[in-house]
C-alpha cells in the first residue's frame, strides 16, 4: 500500500481525502501522524495552483515523503472572485469559519447575483520533484442564511447546482461525490499523479 502525506492540519480535509483515495489502496497520513517539526508554509501566491504547489514542495522536502497539498476556496462572481485564495482568512488572519461566512453574507446583502463556485487545486510532490497538479470545481450559489450542521467553512451557505440543500445539509457522502476537492482528486487519479 502506498503512503502519502496530506499536507494539512485540517482534519475535515484529511477525512475527505482518505475516503476518496481508499479504493486506490493509498494510505493517507496527516501531520498528526508524523513526529517531526514541520516548516510553516506561507501561502503567499495569488493562485490556488501556486499555493498548493509551494506547500507540496516544501513539506515533501522537509519530510522526505510523497506529499499531497491543496489550496481551495470559494469564488463569488458578484464579489469579483472574492474570497478566492483568501477564503480561510477572509475576515482576518485568525478568523473562524463563522466569521468568514458572516463577512461573505454581509458583503452580499442586496446583491441578486449569487452565483459562485468552490475551486480546489491539488499538487503532488516528492522530495525532488513536482509530480503534477489537478483542479476541481463545483458551481452553485450563495444563500442568504446558513443551513445545516455538517461540513465546514462556507458549506452552510453554499447550494451546489442541481440541489436544493447546502453542502452542510447534504452530508459527507453526497458532498464527497460532487465536491471540488473530490473532483480535483478524481482528476489527479486520472492524470496518474498517484502512480508513483
Amino acid at each position: 500500500m502506498k503512503t502519502i502525506l496530506a499536507a494539512t492540519g485540517n482534519a475535515h480535509k484529511v477525512e475527505e481525502i482518505t475516503a476518496i483515495l481508499k479504493p486506490l489502496a493509498i494510505k493517507v497520513i496527516s501531520f498528526k501522524d508524523i513526529d517531526m517539526e514541520l516548516p510553516e508554509v506561507v501561502e503567499d501566491k495569488d493562485t490556488f495552483v501556486g499555493n498548493a504547489t509551494k506547500k507540496a514542495v516544501e513539506i515533501a522536502e522537509a519530510t522526505g515523503m510523497v506529499c499531497l497539498a491543496d489550496d481551495s476556496g470559494l469564488i463569488v462572481d458578484a464579489l469579483n472572485g472574492e474570497p478566492g485564495v483568501y477564503s480561510a482568512r477572509y475576515a482576518g488572519e485568525h478568523a473562524s469559519d463563522l466569521d468568514n461566512m458572516n463577512k461573505l453574507l454581509k458583503n452580499l446583502i442586496g446583491i441578486e447575483n449569487r452565483t459562485a463556485r468552490f475551486a480546489c487545486c491539488l499538487a503532488v510532490a516528492t522530495p525532488t520533484e513536482v509530480i503534477g497538479t489537478a483542479e476541481g470545481f463545483v458551481p452553485g450559489k450563495i444563500i442568504d442564511e446558513p443551513r445545516g450542521s455538517h461540513g465546514f467553512g462556507y458549506d452552510p451557505c453554499f447550494v451546489p447546482d442541481g440541489f436544493d440543500k447546502t453542502f452542510a445539509e447534504l452530508g459527507s457522502e453526497v458532498k464527497d461525490s460532487i465536491s471540488h476537492r473530490g473532483n480535483a482528486l478524481r482528476e489527479a487519479v486520472k492524470a496518474g499523479l498517484f502512480d508513483i
